[in-house]
């Protein structure tokens, strides 16, 4: 690293071996920055309690990266004593369907909304501040970048914000209070209006605010005046072994499946079709990768599409990133609200480049189905649009008897992991 170059501090919560779509963002950032002369530090707690782990994400932690560590205090470390599981899914956003949630399930979302505000690590604002202050001074570092969620870490980047002359962008990789789960916390009139005033004040003390999507640029917009920059996220050149495309029309969902994002108009399409088309039944296979919530699990048996059900759990990252190769159809559901217009799940970006089409279920209107259409990557439904949704199955049902089944992406080049980074330091630059 020259001696010129410039460093930043960069402030997350999730780093390897933290799994899941929420590290990703800054350790690609992280790894490619250095490249544009620019010395990343990253600062993340010591012994965090992650959701999801996987090691195998240690590997690409560039040695070019300052790794700052910093113990924290989680009140899941004690939840978990009632339940582990219960406390686990609700720290990864998996959150009980409202007609099923138990009286513990009811009082651990009341807990996490009313209590810990603006979520359960805010125990390491303080700390944090009284570490990283004497450090930014101490190596004059002058732009500071706060990574949520958790949302909490905005607070340090406020504090330090007021206490030091420095530069403060805000990032963040999903929205505040018009989050999925937010309406599911069980939350007071208090609660609500304190998450709305922190939330007002890091938009409108951060020099510039970075956000992943068009709509939430918009929903930002009408509550700050300060520069907002849409930075998405985007896909790396993965080093994978060339995979066999499966032997079954495999249709793979990829990420956790929320009880919201449950597609009853896919299941309705799938056994419609199996009734329908004399061969489809011996060829149809449904994987599902990562964290699937019971109810979405319950419809399926409901359905009766058990059978055809390849339930793999949580797998490793590079493991992923095959079944995106060799599935033959790649499944992207978002929850139908109005709130989730704006999420792109980072996932997408990947899929675009695994060259296998993607069929995207979610709300009219969607940021992320103008990308797909842009790219040419797949086909993207709103929830009413189920006859459009049979209709593209059997056409790539079609497509994989004849082994064409394939997918022909255009302009996905501005969304590698580089040219998002040239795009972030461009930002840097300006200041």
């Amino acid at each position: 690293m020259k001696p010129e170059s410039k460093k930043i501090l960069i402030i997350t919560y999730y780093w390897p071996p933290a799994g899941g779509p929420g590290v990703q963002r800054w350790l690609k950032f992280a790894k490619y920055l250095p490249d544009f002369d620019i010395q990343p530090v990253v600062y993340i707690p010591e012994n965090p309690t992650y959701p999801i782990v996987d090691v195998n994400l240690e590997k690409e932690v560039s040695e070019k990266v300052i790794i700052l560590k910093n113990k924290i205090f989680e009140p899941y470390q004690l939840a978990s004593f009632f339940s582990k599981n219960k406390t686990k899914k609700i720290s990864s956003g998996i959150i009980p369907n409202k007609k099923k949630q138990t009286f513990l399930d009811k009082c651990l979302l009341w807990i996490r909304g009313n209590l810990f505000i603006p979520d359960a690590r805010v125990f390491w604002v303080k700390p944090s501040v009284e570490y990283l202050e004497k450090y930014i001074i101490e190596n004059k570092i002058d732009i500071v970048i706060t990574s949520g969620p958790p949302h909490s870490l905005h607070l340090i980047g406020l504090v330090l914000k007021q206490k030091l002359k420095l530069t403060w962008f805000a990032d963040f990789r999903d929205p505040w209070t018009t989050i999925g789960y937010h309406k599911s916390l069980r939350l007071s009139t208090r609660a609500e209006r304190r998450h709305k005033a922190l939330e007002f004040r890091v938009l409108n003390t951060a020099d510039n605010v970075i956000v992943t999507s068009k709509t939430t640029k918009t929903e930002f917009t009408a509550i700050t005046n300060k520069p907002i920059t849409v930075i998405t996220n985007g896909y790396d050149n993965e080093p994978v072994t060339k995979v066999a495309l499966d032997a079954k029309f495999s249709l793979a969902h990829i990420g956790s499946f929320l009880s919201e994002r449950n597609p009853v108009i896919l299941w309705e399409s799938l056994i419609e079709l199996i009734q329908e088309i004399p061969d489809f039944k011996t060829h149809l296979e449904l994987k599902l990768i990562g964290a699937v919530s019971q109810e979405v699990l319950d419809t399926i048996s409901q359905f009766k599409l058990d059978s055809y059900l390849n339930n793999l759990g949580y797998v490793s990252h590079s493991e992923a990133v095959e079944h995106q190769r060799n599935s033959q159809v790649l499944l992207l559901i978002e929850i139908n609200s109005e709130e989730t217009k704006s999420i792109i799940p980072g996932k997408l970006f990947e899929y675009m480049v695994s060259n296998r089409p993607i069929m995207a279920i979610g709300p009219k209107d969607s940021d992320f189905a103008e990308i797909i259409t842009e790219t040419n990557t797949g086909v993207f439904f709103d929830y009413t649009e189920k006859e459009k949704l049979k209709s593209t199955i059997i056409l790539y049902y079609n497509q994989f008897l004849e082994g064409k089944l394939q997918s022909y992406g255009v302009g996905l080049q501005k969304y590698s992991r580089k040219n998002l980074t040239k795009e972030l330091v461009q930002l840097i630059n300006s200041k």
